[in-house]
Formats: structure tokens, sequence, C-alpha cells
């Protein structure tokens, strides 16, 4: 059995993280295991290639959720990223922090650290952005983020305009001094190429003598000696290996796989994994459940103006596009489509946004089929669409083992619309949406909404309009949540893992509470958070 200091388990958003803090200095050997292959397909390098691997087997888990009794039943598809760079290399690439108040929540929560103010260091010290260093923005961070608003369709402008009259005021940062209002989202694309966490944390350090990295090797449960965690065992190349951790076991598999590991090596509810026949290490009834994701709904619109979809729907369009791409990483497929949005209250007296909405200048009403996301394939005429969720859920669902076989898919039932709160937002999100489209500067160039159209207005059939259509804007968190109960919680304030010693989790899965927006920036803040707390529990150990 090889032996390390660190077993890393997912070399996602954050495990590329800890590889790269936890290999500094030369002081400690770090085992990194990714159960996917490498990186460098351009599907995943060209920033529009995410509507390719958005359902490619090769580079995603594929995951399908259970029928949602509130969805009429539909079992939604949930792609997780399995390839180098986890996720992040397969998202949509908009860099959104969340508000300030989501993280104060997780410090009222008992988990002291985790305040706003204790985290925005972190934040500015993982970025390069386009602005330099300030009081809100790091620079020379290994994550580069872009201002593209020289390159955004000039539609989002009109959105801009139209937020403005209704009373929604602009801002120039979601993650800066205000961050609620409408504006353009900064995104982690460098030169016309994805900044993933692979790209941005591992390439640079990918030869340091202390890391070891081993793809397509598929953790399958964790080794203990007694309550403390020694190790993994893993598959690759069909062969059942083992690697030893002198200090400790990181899980960075994300909010689906690290609470399916846990339960698969004995930690969880007690009665959930006798029923499967595994022996358990710690009874932890709170592991897989607190799941919570973002519910989206899109609101297509026929335009009387051009959009992305005459650039990227004919033939012709597609090649000119292309070419733009390999002459200089300019045009359409440099960008993300999710350009523009908005943060905003939906009442008066709320204290923080609600609701949180997209703006893209491209439509799929006619070309999207189940789980495909057909980007370079818009609707033959000119459209756009505008999506709203909720910003902060109170619904929570759960992922568990279905069996005691680890390559067996958990699960993952999202428990939509569970709360009075997050269907009143579903109300309130379709006015809103529809009030900014009403607006004199959008009006001016909606020739029609196609979905779901004006026989749709009572709450009644909106409600059932939601039900319908409404997917997973694929923001899954809180399967492992942080926290100072061991009923309640499954990671301490310090992400060890409650009722063991020498294991962590350090992924998406151990936010108390969902942030308002986009997870990628926050699950890179966690990791950068953790490597810290891992190396002074090192380092005092020693002492």
């Amino acid at each position: 059995m090889s032996e390390y200091d660190y077993i890393i388990v997912g070399a996602g958003s954050a495990g590329c993280v800890l590889a790269n803090r936890l290999t500094t200095g030369g002081g400690h050997r770090v085992l990194l295991l990714e159960a996917g292959g490498g990186d460098r397909s351009p599907w995943i390098q060209v920033p529009i290639g995410y509507g390719r691997t958005f359902n490619d087997p090769r580079f995603n888990w594929m995951y399908q959720a259970e029928p949602d009794p509130a969805l009429d039943n539909r079992s939604a598809f949930w792609p997780r990223g399995k390839v180098l760079g986890g996720s992040s290399s397969i998202n949509a690439m908009v860099y959104v922090r969340g508000q300030p108040a989501d993280f104060d929540d997780w410090r009222a929560a008992g988990n002291p650290g985790w305040s706003w103010s204790e985290l925005l260091p972190y934040f500015k010290k993982l970025e390069d952005h386009a602005w330099g260093a300030s009081e809100f923005h790091g620079a020379g961070g290994p994550v580069h983020v872009s201002d593209v608003s020289a390159s955004v369709h000039p539609l989002c402008a009109t959105f801009l305009e139209a937020c403005a009259s209704v009373g929604i005021a602009h801002t120039h940062d979601f993650n800066g001094a205000q961050a609620e209002g409408a504006g353009l989202w900064h995104v982690t694309i460098k030169d016309g190429v994805r900044v993933s966490s692979a790209n941005a944390y591992l390439r640079p350090i990918r030869r340091r003598a202390n890391l070891d990295l081993r793809l397509r090797a598929h953790v399958t449960r964790v080794l203990f000696s007694g309550s403390r965690a020694v190790g993994v065992e893993y598959l690759r190349g069909g062969t059942r290996r083992q690697a030893h951790a002198r200090l400790e076991v990181l899980l960075a598999a994300g909010a689906v796989n690290s609470p399916q590991l846990l339960e698969l090596s004995g930690i969880g509810d007690a009665q959930l994994l006798r029923q499967f026949h595994i022996p358990v290490i710690a009874d932890s009834p709170a592991v897989g459940g607190g799941l919570q994701d973002h519910l989206a709904l899109s609101y297509f619109y026929r335009s009387r103006v051009p959009t992305l979809n005459e650039q990227l729907a004919p033939f012709l369009g597609k090649v000119k596009a292309a070419l733009r791409y390999a002459l200089g990483r300019r045009g359409p497929l440099a960008m993300s489509v999710n350009q523009a949005g908005a943060f905003l209250r939906s009442r008066a007296q709320l204290t923080r946004p609600n609701l949180h909405i997209y703006f893209n200048p491209a439509s799929y009403s006619t070309t999207t089929v189940g789980p495909r996301r057909r980007l370079l394939n818009p609707d033959p005429f000119p459209g756009f669409l505008m999506s709203f969720n909720t910003c902060r859920p109170s619904s929570r669902g759960s992922v568990h083992v279905c069996s005691s076989d680890p390559l067996a898919s958990p699960a993952i039932s999202p428990n939509s619309l569970a709360t009075e709160a997050d269907v009143q937002d579903v109300y309130e999100g379709a006015r809103v949406v529809r009030r900014i489209a009403a607006a004199p500067a959008l009006a001016a160039v909606i020739e029609s909404e196609r979905e779901p159209g004006a026989r749709v207005q009572s709450d009644a059939e909106v409600l059932a309009d939601f039900r319908r259509r409404a997917g997973s804007v694929f923001h899954a968190c809180g399967t492992c949540a942080m926290g100072a109960d061991p009923h309640a919680s499954v990671v301490d304030p310090r992400l060890r893992v409650h009722g063991v010693s020498g294991l962590r989790v350090v992924d998406a899965a151990i936010f108390p509470n969902i942030s308002s927006g986009n997870i990628n920036a926050p699950t890179l803040m966690v990791a950068e958070k953790a490597a810290d707390l891992i190396r002074e529990d090192s380092s005092a150990a020693v002492a």
C-alpha cells in the first residue's frame, strides 16, 4: 500500500485547490485521485463547449434525479463533472460570490470564522481580477476573472435599460460594493480559454515531486483503523488498490459523491447503513440530508432584432464563429451565453435579494430536447431568454446510497417546492420577468413570448407551467453541512467529519445554506480556507 501525508478524493473545483496549497513548500506528500480522465478536449477548453460536455459521459457523471412530485414527477438530469477540474470544467463560467449576508448566516449558524468579512480575504486571494487589486478584488491569484463588457451582445444593454426603467438599479460589479441590481456577469475565461480549477491551480504545479495525480481512479470507500481514517480503497484499470494517509483523507468529491462516499464508508444514518449491510463507523444522521439547489425556469422570446441565434444557428454562422475563434480566440465561441442578469428583491420589505435573473441573448425554445443544451444550435430565428430562480430556497432534499455497491449511482431526491416561500417566489419570479419584458426598451424588440406564452397568466397557470418545465441550474450543495451539532450537521467549522478523526469534507457539500448565486466561486473559497485550516492543524499537532 502506497503512503502519503494527505489523500484528496476528487480533482474538481475544490480538490485542485487543495492539491496546490498542500504541496507548497514540498513538506507533505499528496495523492490526488480523480474518477474521470484528462481535460484536454477542446470542448472543455473552448468556453462555449460546455454545451457539449453538459451531456457527454466522457466528462460527466450523467446523474438522473429521482422523480420529483413537485415537478410533475419528472426525473431531472443532474450533470456533475467527472474529469480533471470537475464541474469547473463543464460549467457556464459565471463568477459570482453570492450576497455577503449568505456567509454571515453561515457564521450565525454556529460556524466561527465563516462570516463575510472573514471570507472576503480568501475570495481575494484566489482572484486574478481583470480590474486589479482593490477593496473587493484580488490580483495575482490563480483564477483569472474577466470583465467581458466590451464583448457581450448589444441586446444586453437593452436588458439593462429595461431593468432600470422598472426600478432595478444598475450594478457595475456583482462581487463588489453593490451585489444587488442588474448588470453583466464576470466570468472565469482568459484569452478565450476556460479557467477551470485544473487550469488555474493544478496545471502550474503538475510537476511538483510531492504530488501524485491518478486519473480514472474511482474511490470506493475510506479505510479506518477504529474511528480514525487511515486511507482509501479505489478501483483503477479494473484493479482494487489501496493508499494510506499518514495525516488526513480529504473528500472533495462534490455534493453528490462526498455523502455517497461517507455512507459507503460507514458514516451516516445507522439505520440506513444497516439496511445495506454497511458496517457502521459513526452514526451521523445528517449525512446526505440538507440538499439544496437552484431551480430555474426560462421564458423564451422571439425578437425583432438580431440575437446570437443568427451567429450560431446557420451553418455559415458556425463557420464564421469558428474562424474568429481560431484566428484570435474571439467571438461567440470565446464567451458564455450567460451574459447579463440581476439579483433583486421582489418585495420592498425584504432585507436581501430573493430572485436571481439570467438574461441570455440566444434562445433554444425549439432545439433543446430533454437534458441536451444545444448552445451551438439555437432557434432558427432571432430570440432570447430570461430565467429566474429563488436565491435562497428553503426546500431541502437528500442524496443517499441505494446499495453497498460503490459503482451504483446514489438516489438524488431534490424535494423541490417543499415550502410555501419557494412557491411564492415562483409567482413573483414570473411577474418580475414579465415586468422587465414589458418595459419599453425590451417591449420594442419583442415580437412574441414563445414560452410559456400569453395563455399562462393566473398564479395557478404560472405554477403549473413551472412544474412542467423548470429544471436545476446545477448548484447542488449542503449534503455534508457544516455546524457544531453532530446530529444536525456532518462536519465541524474546521470541516472535520463529526464522530471520526483524520477525515474532512472540502467542497460545496459543506455549505450550511446555499449561496445566492452560482456556486463555483464560493466552492473555491471554501477550499482556500480549508487548506489554511489543514495546515494550521498539522502544525499544531507537530508542536
